[in-house]
């Protein structure tokens, strides 16, 4: 099992098939969720009596508790019983359809299922369920999680997803440092190959949108050590 950290918000992965299960792990990951993992439905209840996602991913075939028995567990727990469900199954016909919502499932995806229609109904199921979450500000820094907007001292900036994912990260943890092999495996899980180095080519991109003319860098650089967020400092490197 495994509970990086990331942004859009947290799913809990129940499928037993491994390749499967972190293909789905490192998409969502790619797409800015945090994702957890559990082989079978023993192990996801397991990992929900300790901590709640924000919604639930489950298989329906699986050995020991089904899908279908680990969704009505869910239904009857007090503090998950209003947890977002959705089911991802090669079950497709119409009544096991019917039987996946009359037991508590929010909706419903056969597989196979694209990667962009699986984020749709996670995003859709998100909305519905989660309240708007608030504004986050930091110095001169203001990120709108709603809507993935930053901006510094008014100005917008434009940043791609890792940057975005990078800046929410060190935001929500101001003065942090963070060592680049942390980085990695919140960025891009522990499944996934990535160099170290590209950690830094990020973080120059980040910079470089951050800063603007004379503006102070908000990047601190701590030798041996890693990246944080710091607006207390006036250059990018301390030792």
């Amino acid at each position: 099992m495994t509970a990086p950290t990331s942004h859009k918000g947290s799913i809990l992965v129940v499928e037993d098939e491994p390749a499967l299960r972190v293909l789905l792990e490192h998409s969502l990951r790619q797409r800015g969720y945090q994702v957890s993992t559990a082989v079978d439905g023993e192990q996801a209840l397991s990992f929900l009596e300790e901590k709640r996602p924000d919604l639930a991913l489950l298989d329906w075939m699986m050995p020991g508790i089904s899908g279908l028995e680990l969704c009505r567990i869910i239904r009857q727990k007090p503090g998950l019983k209003d947890l977002p469900v959705l089911f991802l199954t090669a079950r497709t016909d119409e009544q096991d359809v019917i039987a996946g919502l009359d037991n508590g499932a929010d909706d419903y995806l056969t597989k196979p299922c694209s990667a962009d229609k699986l984020d749709a109904r996670l995003r859709a199921l998100l909305r519905r369920t989660r309240p708007v979450q608030d504004i986050i500000t930091f110095g001169p820094l203001t990120l709108e999680p709603e809507n993935h907007q930053v901006t510094r001292s008014g100005r917008a900036i434009a940043l791609g997803p890792t940057e975005y994912r990078l800046i929410e990260l060190f935001i929500r943890h101001p003065r942090k440092v963070f060592s680049r092999e942390d980085l990695l495996e919140r960025l891009w899980g522990p499944n996934v190959h990535v160099e170290l180095r590209t950690v830094d080519v990020h973080i120059r991109r980040l910079r470089k949108a951050l800063n603007e003319g004379e503006e102070k860098d908000l990047i601190r650089t701590v030798r041996a050590a890693g990246y944080a967020l710091d607006d207390s400092v006036t250059n990018r490197t301390s030792s």
